[in-house]
């Protein structure tokens, strides 16, 4: 079964590459896209009871990620959220991490680490 994912991210390109990768690597349906905090937030509370798995960019068209992992604090316990940037520096990884982020990886270099993350969500 797949996770069924909300993918907030910017950039158009990154969005069209990353779906069907999402889908191939880390078995993920997903569902909503947004590439601003407002249209993220009305994504996460469209599916607020079916998405499990929400993979956030920091630097959005409007707003910041960090408003959108703030907002999943009092997701339901089988919701997972995964910051996914190019600025994954370690003092934002420890700001992600304080406001809920269940991990944060780098795009360029850590996507083995983020796709290993996604699959052992399907054992949950």
């Amino acid at each position: 079964m797949p996770l069924i994912t909300i993918l907030v991210e910017d950039n158009q390109t990154i969005r069209d590459s990353l779906i069907p990768t999402l889908a191939e690597l880390g078995g993920m349906k997903v569902v909503a896209t947004a590439d601003t905090a407002a249209t993220a937030l009305a994504a996460l509370q469209e599916y607020r009871n079916t998405w499990q798995v929400a993979v956030v960019d920091l630097f959005l068209r409007e707003g910041s990620g960090l408003t959108v992992v703030r907002a999943c604090q009092r997701r339901l316990e089988f919701q997972h959220v995964l910051v996914l940037t190019n600025y994954a520096t370690s003092e934002m990884r420890k700001r992600c991490l304080a406001l809920g982020a269940d991990g944060v990886f780098d795009k360029s270099t850590e996507l083995e680490m983020f796709f290993a993350q996604c699959n052992a969500y399907h054992s949950k």
